[in-house]
């Protein structure tokens, strides 16, 4: 386990490559708004008021009338057009993870009008079925497609915009009415999604996001766990390819907190402190068939990723519980495969 001084210079080292207009960049160098919130999480956590309040001046700068943000900029130039549903929908996460650690009504106040139009967008992608499509394009014309990993993040997003809007005093019911569609759609409709289950993301992420808890959370992880965690490194990004990411396996940490399986999160949170570099920083993965760190770079959202689980895991801040407070109410997972769903369907099981 690390200490707290160590998160906070983790938090320092995506300070240090925060641009001057406030965006967060990829090693790259382009700017997305799921990644860049992420990184403002890690931020607020360790106090580091400034260059996160210079984030979501980046954040409100460049939304768009629709209520999206570009999918990539780079120097603070859309480079890339069309709008993700689930880069809309964290920014709600961020905000209320914001109000969680600093009880900044001010803030809240401020940045409310951003997050209301953010999901907005996000819930005029649902289809009848609950999943939320992944973007819309440049046209404005809505993906024939959605995504299970960003849909559970969606699903994360939607359940923080609806404590965000009562803690406001401004209630979205269809926000919240919303989320429920979309658990059930996780839980029950894996049909609904692009197959994308070799990558670790889709195997995790709905019980990261708050859609799957409860016995079949347990169930759905066990189903996977050899396949994707590699023991004393952390977990495969890919199930083909002997690359451990530590983002990835932060967020499996996350999960496992939030199923309050807590031993195994500390286990793999530990394993994956290899990536830790001395200045804080973390790199991103480690190819272990050819020992060397794949890709070459450390990245922001790898650092945010470590800083957010060691807060789960310690309780640093007062946003520490996020990730275990977003679970679906009543859960889809606690309808048994024999019993049918309220829309009369019997749930799939992943």
């Amino acid at each position: 386990m690390i200490s707290r001084d160590e998160v906070v210079r983790t938090a320092l080292s995506i300070a240090a490559i925060q641009q001057d207009d406030g965006g967060v960049p990829w090693p790259e160098g382009h700017v997305d708004a799921w990644n860049h919130v992420e990184c403002l999480m890690a931020m607020a956590v360790a106090g580091l008021s400034e260059p996160v309040a210079k984030g979501y001046d980046w954040l409100a700068g460049h939304q768009r009338d629709d209520g999206s943000w570009p999918m990539k900029l780079v120097g603070g130039v859309a480079t890339e057009l069309g709008g993700e549903s689930n880069h809309a929908a964290y920014v709600a996460a961020g905000v209320w993870h914001h109000q969680l650690v600093t009880g900044d009504e001010e803030f809240t106040e401020r940045r409310w009008p951003m997050v209301k139009a953010a999901l907005d967008y996000v819930v005029g992608l649902q289809t009848e079925r609950g999943e939320v499509v992944w973007e819309r394009d440049a046209h404005g014309v809505a993906s024939s497609f959605a995504l299970l990993t960003g849909c559970s993040s969606i699903h994360q997003g939607l359940r923080c915009g609806v404590l965000l809007a009562d803690h406001v005093g401004d209630p979205q019911p269809h926000w919240e009415l919303a989320a429920d569609r979309l658990a059930h759609a996780l839980a029950a409709h894996p049909e609904a999604f692009a197959d994308k289950s070799r990558f670790s993301m889709d195997w995790y992420y709905p019980v990261l996001g708050g859609a799957v808890r409860g016995p079949r959370a347990f169930e759905l992880l066990d189903r996977e766990w050899s396949t994707f965690v590699v023991p004393g490194l952390g977990i495969r990004c890919v199930s083909d390819q002997p690359w451990v990411t530590g983002a990835e396996t932060c967020e499996l940490v996350l999960a496992l907190d939030a199923l309050g399986d807590r031993e195994r999160a500390a286990r793999l949170f530990t394993d994956v402190q290899h990536l830790r570099h001395d200045d804080g920083s973390y790199w991103t993965g480690w190819q272990f068939a050819n020992h060397k760190h794949f890709p070459h770079e450390r990245s922001a959202y790898t650092a945010a990723a470590v800083v957010l689980a060691a807060d789960a895991l310690l309780g640093l801040s007062a946003g520490s519980s996020l990730f275990r407070d977003v679970a679906a109410g009543p859960p889809p997972e606690s309808v048994s495969p024999a019993d049918p769903h309220p829309c009369g369907c019997t749930p799939a099981v992943f």
